[in-house]
């Protein structure tokens, strides 16, 4: 299963993305809402974890043009 976390804390993201590594998730973390959103809406993710204050576009935002373009990705 692959995710998406977009999270511009360091220490949070990685310690996300660690855990769920470890359970045997492919997770990918990046740090700004602008690429968050480019991958979002081009990658193949089976999950999007969505911080809501993030530089570029926030997550609010984030989730909106996800739910415009037509995806129904399960979003925490």
């Amino acid at each position: 299963m692959k995710l998406l976390i977009v999270e511009d804390q360091p220490k949070t993201g990685q310690y996300l993305r660690q855990g769920l590594s470890e359970a045997g998730f492919n997770a990918e973390l990046v740090a700004n809402g602008t690429t968050g959103q480019h991958l979002a809406l081009t990658g193949d993710y089976s999950l999007l974890i969505l911080d809501v204050m993030l530089p570029g576009r926030d997550g609010w935002q984030i989730l909106q043009a996800v739910r415009s373009a037509g995806l129904e990705i399960p979003v925490l």
